[in-house]
């Protein structure tokens, strides 16, 4: 079977012609008792998916069907199997996450429809939410505003950016251009290993040792402020900045470095003149993933707060920690039910939102690097 030709473009319509021509190669290819397995493990797959969908019972007789197609199609015709098993597990995956993201957002319905305000005469849905500052399950009528919740989430994520972002960079030069191998080799392992310690533990840590002493040498009322909650959680973004930083340093070409350094610079210019500015792009998607880490920090944030949802006065006041969107949904979704609980659903959809654009950030900075990097301006 030809190929495609270079003719055939490099664009978006020259990729979903070599799909598609793949896709031709593989059923002229397969000998037709590996299609005929294959396409089985297909139907089997979807009649199954079906039925989960439908809450059935009989669920399980096309899995079960999937299952063995699967297993005979390995031992007899590995290659094709081997490629539809792939296929499959990829389009489930962007199937599950596709479905959670659906029910979020209709499980929240609700409550934003409860939440409208009018606007020059036009109701737009949920905009209470965002001009309101009262949360109240309770009184008649109940309002959720997310705004005390926006903006303790805010301010923690401020505090532990700053925390985690010079921190994280300045480890990942020093991992990367100062420290020498057998140093690397031991201490960047031991950095991301800290990534993996749960957050509850450093929660437990800032509840029991930072708390008190800051209620103690602050005069505070209580426990529980912004200010350490955002130090904790920049603590704990702080392995994500730092591996991704440092791959993003170690990505950039040495003959740029040893150009820097003929011209008579010196190892400090050359990483400040030279290798940060080239990997500036890598380092700002670290920056941005430990941001996101921040934004969705729950046990540490539910752990050290007070669980009170409304403002500080001032709202600058760093000293005192009311709530956060995650700690907001930690704390109430076991009681919660009907609009409260619909309002937690809000929240979540806030949460998602704004960590996907974080993402999507990230990796459109991260393409950008790798772009520049390899000459493709």
């Amino acid at each position: 079977m030809a190929s495609v030709t270079e003719s055939e473009g490099t664009g978006l319509g020259g990729a979903t012609r070599r799909q598609i021509q793949r896709v031709r190669d593989f059923a002229d290819d397969t000998e037709p008792a590996a299609l005929v397995t294959v396409t089985v493990m297909a139907i089997a797959l979807l009649a199954a998916f079906v039925g989960f969908l439908l809450v059935s019972s009989l669920t399980i007789v096309p899995f079960a069907v999937f299952l063995l197609a699967a297993g005979y199609g390995w031992l007899r015709h590995q290659g094709p199997t081997a490629q539809v098993l792939t296929l499959t597990m990829t389009v489930s995956t962007l199937l599950i996450l596709g479905l959670i993201i659906v029910f979020i957002f209709i499980e929240a319905v609700p409550v934003i429809r409860y939440e409208s305000a009018t606007v020059f005469g036009v109701s737009v849905p949920g905009l209470r939410m965002f001009i309101e500052t009262r949360w109240d399950a309770v009184s008649d009528p109940v309002r959720y505003s997310m705004v005390p919740m926006i903006h303790g989430t805010l301010l923690v994520t401020v505090i532990a950016t700053a925390v985690a972002a010079p921190l994280g960079v300045a480890a990942a030069l020093f991992l990367s251009e100062i420290a020498p191998a057998t140093v690397r080799e031991l201490v960047k392992p031991g950095v991301e290993i800290l990534a993996g310690i749960p957050s509850i533990v450093y929660g437990f840590i800032g509840f029991t040792v930072l708390a008190p002493w800051a209620s103690d040498q602050f005069d505070l009322t209580g426990q529980g402020t912004y200010l350490f909650v955002g130090v904790v959680v920049g603590l704990m973004a702080l392995p994500t900045v730092v591996s991704v930083a440092e791959d993003a340093l170690s990505s950039v070409p040495e003959s740029m470095k040893s150009g820097s350094l003929a011209m008579g610079t010196t190892d400090w210019q050359t990483m400040t003149s030279i290798t940060l500015p080239a990997a500036f792009s890598g380092v700002s998607a670290a920056v941005l993933l430990g941001v996101g880490r921040a934004i969705g920090e729950t046990m540490a944030a539910t752990v050290m707060l007070r669980g009170v949802p409304r403002l500080t006065d001032p709202l600058v006041n760093v000293f005192y920690g009311q709530e956060t969107l995650t700690s907001l949904i930690a704390r109430n979704y076991g009681e919660a039910d009907g609009l409260q609980m619909d309002a937690l659903f809000a929240a979540g959809v806030i949460l998602f939102i704004t960590v996907l654009v974080i993402s999507i950030g990230s990796q459109y900075i991260e393409w950008r690097m790798r772009r520049t990097l390899g000459g493709e301006v």
